[in-house]
């Protein structure tokens, strides 16, 4: 393990875009957490960030990228393309598999609104090579016949006063058939923006991960 903190601005090249995130490796990191943003969000969103924090506190490392370019972001029909946000999110994963940096750290995937989504397909895609999924606010159900086939423990948090998107968590809960856990919030609406609501969500998620991932690769 390394001793030494890395935070850096990374370029990672996927098919015909350079995709723009931010690398946090804290020393002695037990775990990498990706996270895919939601629609109209970005890598440099507050809430994301935080949750980001909190889990570098708990010595997991966190990459946040922005799965769009600026000009494809501005197509409103590209932040729902779940298998081209997919996509763009496994290319990153594979990117992180190549790099020293990052390699022998295990995968956890972080998804808040449509992200969610893509982090539950990629799962499913990769199997065993993904450790643990946390969804924020997610929308679950828009990875639809996926959900049966992720294997990762997955965590939803939704927010009490959210009321249709719980539903639609509970949908997406029960067609789950990996190891699973649901979480509401009490008084938390969609953006988890009441006070010690998001503390909470960043709590629980890192209480997950630190269960769930494996001790790292030497």
């Amino acid at each position: 393990m390394s001793t030494k903190e890395i935070d850096k601005l990374i370029r990672i090249p996927v098919a015909r875009a350079k995709l723009e995130g931010r690398l946090q490796i804290p020393p002695d990191s037990r775990g990498l957490i990706l996270f895919a943003h939601g629609s109209g969000s970005s890598r440099l969103s507050p809430r994301n960030n935080f949750v980001a924090d909190v889990l570098r506190q708990h010595k997991l490392a966190t990459l946040l990228i922005d799965l769009l370019t600026e000009n494809e972001d501005i197509l409103r029909e590209n932040r729902f393309d779940i298998d081209l946000l997919t996509d763009r999110l496994g290319g990153v994963a594979a990117w992180l598999k190549s790099q020293a940096e990052t390699r022998h750290l295990p995968l956890g995937l972080f998804g808040a609104s449509t992200g969610a989504a893509s982090a539950l397909c990629l799962a499913a895609k990769m199997g065993k090579g993904v450790f643990a999924v946390v969804s924020r606010g997610g929308r679950p159900d828009l990875a639809g016949k996926a959900l049966p086939l992720v294997c990762a423990p997955t965590l939803l948090i939704v927010g009490g006063n959210d009321d249709v998107v719980i539903e639609l968590n509970q949908s997406a809960y029960r067609q789950l058939k990996a190891s699973k856990q649901i979480v509401i919030i009490p008084g938390a609406t969609h953006l988890f923006e009441e006070p010690g609501t998001l503390e909470a969500v960043a709590s629980h998620a890192a209480q997950w991960f630190t269960k769930q991932l494996p001790t790292p690769a030497a």
